[in-house]
């Protein structure tokens, strides 16, 4: 395929993420929103696999799609009252702070890509990613990443906890 063809790719994959995402925090209605959120995970696996990255872009689809985004549809729908309310929110006002830091961001930007030359390198990986990936998680990583399963183990516990119907304060005498 041709430069042009990658290029309008690219672009229309990153227009899909961009305008979900818009979606989900403009719309008033959490359904709506979650269901764009699909749309924008979808999006940035897309640009996972365009950028070569197939290991990360998998994992964006089992853990945000397969995962959160599952849960967090299950949420909304079980809850009641939530299907039928709009959310009142007033993000549409703009104010002045958020011009400056929107601008200061853009002219970072613009400096950066004018700057330096971000020409894809010539030089092609070898090899498998995701056995690099095990290989240096199981060896240099390995107490780092138990360290990580053990805070989420706790947050877990913790969730339970707080989530319990009998909790002592409730108790009727």
């Amino acid at each position: 395929m041709s430069n042009l063809t990658y290029t309008v790719i690219f672009y229309l994959f990153a227009a899909i993420t961009v305008f979900s995402a818009a979606f989900v925090v403009f719309s008033r209605n959490v359904i709506y929103s979650a269901f764009s959120l699909l749309f924008t995970f979808f999006g940035v696996a897309a640009l996972y696999v365009y950028l070569s990255a197939d290991f990360i872009a998998v994992t964006q689809v089992v853990v945000y799609v397969g995962g959160i985004l599952v849960l967090l549809l299950f949420g909304v729908m079980f809850t009641k009252s939530i299907m039928n309310t709009d959310l009142k929110s007033d993000v549409l006002h703009i104010v002045p702070g958020t011009l400056i830091v929107a601008g200061i961001i853009g002219a970072l930007l613009y400096t950066f890509y004018t700057t330096h030359g971000w020409m894809p390198s010539e030089t092609q990986l070898h090899g498998s990613v995701v056995e690099r990936i095990g290989f240096e998680t199981m060896s240099h990583y390995v107490l780092p990443f138990e360290m990580v399963s053990i805070l989420l183990l706790a947050a877990l516990i913790g969730a339970a906890f707080l989530a319990r119907f009998d909790k002592p304060d409730n108790k009727k005498s």
